[in-house]
Formats: C-alpha cells, structure tokens, sequence
C-alpha cells in the first residue's frame, strides 16, 4: 500500500529542476553540434574525391578505347557532373591541345561552399590539388587525406 499524499503535496518535478536538465541539454548540445557539422562536411569531401576519382577513371577508359582523352565538354557525360548528396558539382575541362589531357573540378554547392577545402581538382596524370591558388601543401594534403 502506497502512502497517501497531503492535497498541498504534487508529484513531478519542480521549476528549477526541470530548467537545469534543459540547461545541461543545451550545453551538451552547443559542444556536440560543431563536431557534428564538420563530420557532415568531411563525409561530403570525400563524396566528392570519389566522385573525382570515378569521372577521371572513365576518361582513363576513354582515352583507352579510342587513344586520346575527349576533347569536348559535351561528351562528358550527365552522370558524372555531380555527387549523390548534391554537394558537390563536377566540371570537365580538356586541355589546351585536343585530346592530350583534362581537368577535372569539384565546386562546391550548399552547405558545401563554405568550406574550408572549397574545391577539388584532379587531372590526366593524377595530380590532385585544391581549386583555390592559396591553398598550401598541408591544407590539400589535409584535404585530400594523404
């Protein structure tokens, strides 16, 4: 048998008890959030170096079967112009010379642009870098986990 309560007496949680659980939550949320948003961001970079990867793989197959790299943006095709989160946009560009090389850029687009990466390139003979002119060595080393 439970004791009876007096009517004055209320089961449940005072004003302050529940103000200090919202506060505990909101502070364990302002530290968790950041961390979240940069893994979000990482996951998205490396969508986009496989996305890279896998556009430059196919002109390598290309260039294989018919001898020379395409030299015409039209033939590059729809499906290899963007990344499945839709963060990340893939831009083919021929080399100067017909057929004799390409680079490929990964722009940025969303959430994405902020980023402190911005874009990814890669080329014919693999060299990958990051579409921004200032970046230094270790921010595209960083960037593209080497």
């Amino acid at each position: 048998m439970t004791p009876r309560r007096a009517p004055w007496q209320t089961a449940g949680f005072s004003m302050i008890e529940l103000m200090v659980a919202l506060a505990i939550v909101a502070i364990l949320a302002a530290l968790s959030l950041p961390g979240y948003h940069e893994a979000v961001r990482r996951g998205r970079r490396a969508e986009a170096r496989a996305g890279l990867l896998q556009a430059s793989h196919w002109l390598e197959r290309v260039a294989t079967r018919t001898g020379s790299y395409l030299d015409d943006e039209a033939d590059f095709p729809e499906t290899l112009k963007g990344v499945p989160s839709n963060s990340y946009a893939i831009g083919f560009e021929a080399s100067q010379a017909k057929g004799s090389g390409y680079t490929l850029t990964a722009t940025p687009r969303g959430a994405q642009v902020g980023d402190r990466c911005g874009g990814f390139t890669i080329d014919q003979a693999g060299l990958r870098g990051l579409a921004s002119a200032s970046a230094t060595e270790a921010l595209q080393a960083e960037c593209w986990n080497r």
